[in-house]
């Protein structure tokens, strides 16, 4: 067993083992420093992707007989990173973290731990750093630290699950043993996050019990449609059981007014004599504003610019009435710059758990103890990471203060580029409001976006521009390792001169995530883009739309 125990940290803090340990950290992360080239996106070049790579890797994957010297072990992981992207300057498409010094620490300090985050006997290292975050956090947005809860889980996702989970439990506490109700209903914007779409699958609503509703020109969601889409479930028997407030859309930053949303539902159920309405924040995206939310705009201590500080007190008003929502969601791994998976679930009052959490009999062997109190039976998980401890490390290291000087920057930079980008390029319009994110859309010869904006083209000449620009992004992503923006396919729904329904609108992403993302590499940005767009029409021979 001798040669099996040398495969694992040391029993007694040998200084030989740790030593070793260090050496091989070190190996790594100087061969991966190697592979770094600031002007480019990936670690070293990036390997042939052609249509049979992965069945090539399936082919040739065995198990060695006997195990390989560790030497070999660095080598073949080295040579999986080789071409993996590394979010630089030049990445600039989406809510991809460069994960912080301190996060890194914290996660290597629950990789050496390996404490099973489900009981405080398995975790207690994690189990600590999750109440410590928890109560941070909730005294952050306005909870009340002694009556919240809160724990680590898959994403946005994960909250959104668990959330809904919850949602059906208090309205229907036996649904955990006879099956949930057929009338249920959930409703969100129309620009959601896909995590409710499989939510309503998984929990067996059905997508069908899922209502979308319109969004206003800033992409909040448009609370008369809501209104009238709830009292239309009302009247046909239907419960509205949830909404899903988005606080940050995914492609353009739109927050709705939970506040109103919530007096929205109050007055529903006093006139219906409803059960409450669960209404979740989707904050995935947008939660670390919340570090604005006590913020003196007056005093100004971080002496931000006028600009910035609109916007960031537009974001004040919105997110310090977060604390109205029964449950929150905090993804570190987006904004806040941490590893995957980094994402606490955040829940106004505890007391709700209960309808969710299993029987001490379902659960023999952990938790049923005289020592313990941190028993998290009611996750879905068994098996639970502590990634509690890299939030926890990069709250420390950053403080109010580092983590305020980041987010600012995320907007400084992109109103820069929104300003860059229309001044050099004419055939170009910004899609939506300022946020830290911006959609673009091109156009072969001058922008229409006023008109499309404004319902008055055809269905076949928004197509057509949605064609222009999806054949546009695969021209840009062919060279994603010089810049890497993003693109969706529906950043927004607009009205057609010739149909009731909306369309879709495809655009192009600007989302700097990168503290290495700072003004002084905007110009390099709209030339990139400047030089493609004006390559791009050459090859088109420019089909006027």
């Amino acid at each position: 067993m001798k040669e099996i125990q040398q495969l694992f940290p040391s029993m007694d803090g040998n200084n030989f083992q740790r030593e070793e340990l260090l050496s091989y950290f070190k190996t790594i992360l100087t061969k991966i420093d190697e592979l770094k080239d600031p002007n480019k996106l990936t670690l070293g070049e990036m390997p042939e992707y052609t249509e049979d790579y992965y069945n090539r890797v399936i082919e040739k994957a065995d198990v060695p007989k006997m195990g390989v010297s560790m030497e070999e072990v660095m080598q073949k992981l080295l040579k999986l990173v080789e071409g993996h992207r590394y979010v630089n300057r030049n990445y600039v498409a989406n809510a991809a973290p460069l994960p912080n010094i301190a996060s890194i620490i914290g996660n290597l300090v629950m990789v050496l731990v390996n404490g099973n985050n489900l009981w405080d006997v398995e975790g207690p290292a994690a189990a600590t750093a999750e109440v410590e975050i928890t109560s941070m956090l909730s005294k952050l947005i306005g909870y009340d630290e002694n009556l919240s809860a809160g724990y680590t889980t898959w994403g946005g996702q994960g909250a959104v699950f668990n959330s809904l989970r919850l949602a059906i439990a208090r309205y229907a506490p036996s649904s955990n043993q006879k099956g949930i109700p057929k009338n249920l209903y959930c409703f969100c914007s129309e620009l959601s996050h896909y995590s409710l779409y499989k939510s309503v699958e998984a929990t067996g609503i059905g997508v069908e019990n899922m209502i979308r509703v319109k969004v206003n020109q800033d992409h909040s969601m448009n609370l008369q449609d809501l209104k009238e889409k709830m009292e239309q479930v009302i009247s046909k028997g239907g419960v509205p059981l949830y909404i899903l407030a988005t606080m940050g859309t995914t492609d353009t930053f739109g927050i709705d007014d939970i506040e109103a949303m919530k007096h929205l539902a109050e007055e529903l159920e006093r006139k219906h004599g409803l059960s409450p309405i669960y209404i979740h924040a989707d904050s995935a995206m947008g939660g670390l504003y919340t570090f604005f939310n006590a913020y003196g705009f007056d005093n100004n201590p971080l002496q931000l610019e006028d600009n910035v500080k609109v916007v960031l007190k537009s974001y004040q008003q919105k997110f310090k009435q977060i604390k109205l929502a029964d449950s929150m969601v905090f993804d570190f791994h987006k904004l806040g710059q941490t590893p995957y998976i980094t994402s606490l679930f955040l829940i106004k009052n505890r007391e709700n758990l209960k309808y969710v959490d299993l029987d001490e009999e379902e659960t023999p062997y952990v938790g049923n103890r005289g020592y313990g109190s941190y028993h998290t039976g009611y996750t879905l998980e068994c098996s639970r990471m502590g990634s509690a401890l890299s939030i926890y490390a990069s709250l420390l290291a950053f403080g109010m203060e580092g983590y305020q000087k980041l987010l600012a920057n995320y907007l400084r930079v992109n109103m820069k580029f929104r300003e860059t980008l229309t001044r050099e390029i004419s055939n170009v319009a910004i899609t939506n409001e300022v946020s830290p994110i911006t959609t673009f859309r091109f156009y072969p010869e001058t922008s229409k976006w006023k008109d499309e904006s404004g319902g008055l083209l055809t269905v076949e000449e928004i197509n057509e521009i949605n064609q222009f620009n999806d054949e546009f992004a695969e021209i840009i992503g062919a060279e994603r390792d010089t810049v890497f923006f993003g693109n969706t396919k529906k950043q927004r729904l607009v009205e057609a001169a010739d149909s009731n329904k909306r369309v879709s609108i495809y655009a192009h992403k600007f989302f700097t995530i990168s503290p290495y993302s700072t003004m002084e590499e905007v110009d390099r940005y709209v030339e990139f883009l400047r030089e493609h767009i004006e390559f791009f029409l050459k090859m088109k021979k420019v089909v006027v739309y």
